[in-house]
């Protein structure tokens, strides 16, 4: 009586056997119509006996032909889950909500919404915006920011919000040349990312910030390393505005990656200056410097080979000591970057390990207060420009990043839904639905260039304007004067805190006084410890920690 239970899960795997049999006579004495169901149930029965035979699924080796359907549902679950079952505040990692609100400005739609929040105002981590009871009408919603110091030949008017790094490689052609030449119809720039800059980038037209990462494509010399002639003559092309040094991305800091040699295309290959049918790594460091002096260096070498024009680097905050050790080299060589990019822990990529992408870096918001205070910190902050990168889609996201020390914004996933993209995550595995993330000639077209470089292009005007909207609200006459004091932080349900306590501005030089600042000594223990000759620590921290008392 133990028998039948205990293999009824090859129950299915029987039936649909015996219907083989039984549609291969009926095909043989009554129609031979019966053949295409014979055809069919015969191969259902051959996958059921491979099933039966393999050793690498063991939910198909118990439950042969119907074990398929888990693989079949889990591999549309994103989808199913998107459509059916997630709500409009679910985040993953944008929620419904967000994501409408980029397809709506994209497509020039309605953008408003009906009888009232769907937020939780008094839950945990929510904050607002501390409006005006004069507000002012702003009419001109170009807003802009100057980039360039004081050794800076060639600065840069930018818009206070631009297409995120994104790597001709990691997107399809179309899109990039969709991203591009929405930026040029927006007047805004697009970063290249660290895959150089393709021929699409090139027709498109459009503002490019050229990034110099560790594979140093398309400025390297054959062994990988970087050519001071090959990036001087490509820096020299006026499309290419400003030149960033890629020291870590939020998504992956740390982490180096490989193009393998069977996705690497002639256009890959040309943008990227690498020789077909070679794997093509990306070092987690670069070969050209070791230190922070020699970063500072380095910095100084591009902004001279390329005609001096504005020259930064992006990173995403890992041990605050080494940041300041960067610092202290500013000081110390006299080189300061024009502009600095703080990538937060939650900015996007193609692709990451899981534990990187959830674990290693620091968010946008904290990275993005230490490094604008340890330049105030430094007196130097009003010399070098801060960008901020880290899920930044909406009016409300941009005006308190700037707020909090920003000085622009940039946003890959952004602007990714203006061009289409519906959160399927599956950059990785080259079968993007909407031809954005993959290299299929197929899959990518369906992006329509003139139709999605409009959305791009429509998508910043229509954010600039609802920045606009809401720095008026506040009643400041430009997003570029918002401050910390605007916006109000829920820190618990009944507890909430001015911006200004939450994430305040540090006193400007408090590093360098002689006299340590009250309240401020574990700035003043990691400023001792940084030094600009080397990232190492001078000593290894063990225990709880305690604030090192400085020598007058």
């Amino acid at each position: 009586m133990r028998v039948f239970p205990t293999y009824q899960r090859y129950a299915i795997f029987a039936f649909v056997a015996l219907l083989a049999f039984a549609s291969i006579i009926a095909a043989s004495l009554y129609s031979h119509w019966m053949w295409i169901f014979a055809a069919l149930f015969v191969a259902l029965t051959l996958v059921g006996l491979r099933d039966m035979r393999q050793y690498k699924h063991a939910i198909l080796r118990n439950y042969p032909i119907i074990g398929h359907m888990r693989f079949i549902l889990e591999s549309f679950r994103p989808e199913l889950r998107q459509y059916l079952i997630e709500s409009d505040r679910d985040e993953e990692p944008f929620s419904r909500q967000d994501r409408g609100l980029v397809y709506q400005r994209a497509k020039g739609v309605e953008d408003k919404r009906p009888f009232g929040t769907i937020e939780n105002v008094y839950g945990s981590g929510y904050a607002w915006l501390t409006h005006s009871a004069a507000p002012t009408e702003i009419k001109t919603t170009d807003f802009r920011v100057r980039i360039g110091g004081s050794a800076c030949k060639q600065p840069y008017n930018a818009s206070l919000y631009n297409i995120s790094a994104m790597s001709f490689g990691s997107l399809s052609a179309n899109a990039i040349l969709a991203l591009n030449t929405g930026a040029k119809k927006g007047g805004f720039a697009h970063d290249t990312g660290e895959g150089s800059i393709s021929r699409y980038h090139r027709q498109g037209g459009g503002d490019l910030i050229y990034q110099v990462a560790s594979g140093y494509f398309g400025c390297r010399n054959d062994d990988g390393t970087f050519s001071p002639e090959r990036f001087a003559e490509l820096a020299a092309d006026p499309q290419i505005k400003m030149i960033e040094i890629k020291l870590s991305q939020g998504a992956k800091p740390g982490h180096g990656g490989m193009l393998p040699a069977s996705k690497i295309s002639k256009e890959i290959a040309e943008a990227r200056g690498i020789p077909m049918g070679v794997d093509c790594i990306s070092p987690a460091a670069h070969s050209t410097f070791s230190t922070p002096v020699g970063l500072m260096e380095f910095v100084g070498q591009l902004r001279d080979l390329s005609g001096g024009k504005p020259v930064g680097i992006k990173l995403c905050i890992g041990h605050r000591r080494e940041f300041l050790s960067m610092v202290k080299a500013m000081l110390k060589t006299g080189i300061i970057p024009d502009f600095i990019v703080v990538d937060g822990k939650e900015g996007g990529t193609g692709a990451a390990p899981v534990e990187f992408a959830n674990r290693v870096g620091m968010p946008m918001l904290e990275g993005l207060t230490f490094v604008h205070n340890a330049l105030r910190g430094a007196g130097i902050r009003h010399e070098v420009k801060i960008g901020a990168a880290g899920k930044i889609i909406s009016a409300f996201d941009i005006a308190r990043t700037l707020a909090l020390g920003a000085d622009w914004c940039n946003s890959a996933r952004g602007f990714m839904f203006a061009v289409g993209c519906i959160q399927a995550q599956s950059c990785h595995t080259n079968h993007c639905p909407v031809g954005i993330a993959t290299q299929d000639k197929l899959r990518q077209k369906a992006i329509h260039v003139g139709d999605k470089s409009d959305r791009v292009a429509r998508f910043h005007r229509n954010t600039m304007k609802a920045l606009g909207e809401i720095a008026g609200a506040a009643g400041l006459s430009n997003p570029s004067d918002f401050m910390p004091y605007h916006f109000m932080f829920r820190q618990k349900d009944n507890e909430f805190l001015d911006g200004n306590e939450a994430y305040p501005y540090l006193p400007e030089g408090f590093l360098l006084a002689d006299e340590e600042i009250e309240g401020l000594a574990d700035w003043h223990s990691r400023w001792d410890r940084a030094s600009a000759d080397t990232f190492a620590p001078p000593e290894i921290p063990h225990g709880p920690f305690t604030a090192r008392k400085r020598v007058a």
